[in-house]
């Protein structure tokens, strides 16, 4: 049943970003890992993880409020301590997805996950680091944020360092720039 699910949500994302009537902006025509542009975020400043990874943008509607987005961990590496705003959906494509969760009465959770799981978080999701497996991991993730913010960062204490949005994650896109606060 996920692998019918999974195959719907591409064909479907794929229709709606390739559709002669779309008007959607298209960065990545492919799924292809190695054809798209990828970015790299590090944060010598991070002490407690190495913060390491990379990003593509696949394609974007500000005015729905969604957004897609490849995420790759190399060994080793994490993402930035954040929170996920926007209702997401996770399909992992290569090796492993692992997250340490602190959930709101303060314990940590993990959860595990390995190449074809899928998961569908809501919006508000609790603050995690995020990381690959032993050989890295590489994620697909589609946000829908009805109100154009995805992500909440946070510091080493774990206090809120601020968002961003759909806007500004297409805007240092196009510059070139590391989006959020490093």
């Amino acid at each position: 049943m996920a692998v019918i699910a999974v195959a719907y949500f591409i064909n479907v994302t794929f229709k709606e970003f390739h559709s002669e009537e779309s008007k959607v902006p298209t960065i990545s025509n492919s799924f292809d890992l190695n054809s798209v542009e990828w970015r790299r975020i590090t944060d010598p400043g991070s002490t407690a993880f190495l913060v390491d990874f990379e990003y593509s943008l696949l394609g974007y509607d500000i005015a729905s409020g969604r957004l897609d987005m490849l995420l790759r961990y190399g060994k080793g590496g994490h993402c930035r301590r954040h929170r996920h705003v926007a209702s997401t959906v996770t399909l992992v494509l290569e090796g492993e997805q692992i997250l340490q969760q602190t959930t709101s009465d303060g314990r940590t959770e993990l959860i595990h996950r390995k190449k074809g799981d899928y998961a569908l978080a809501a919006a508000d999701a609790h603050p995690h680091l995020e990381h690959g497996g032993d050989l890295g991991g590489t994620v697909l993730l589609s946000m829908t944020a009805p109100d154009g913010i995805l992500f909440e960062y946070f510091d080493e204490s774990k206090n809120s360092t601020g968002t961003v949005s759909i806007d500004q994650y297409v805007q240092n896109w196009v510059e070139g720039t590391a989006y959020g606060k490093v």
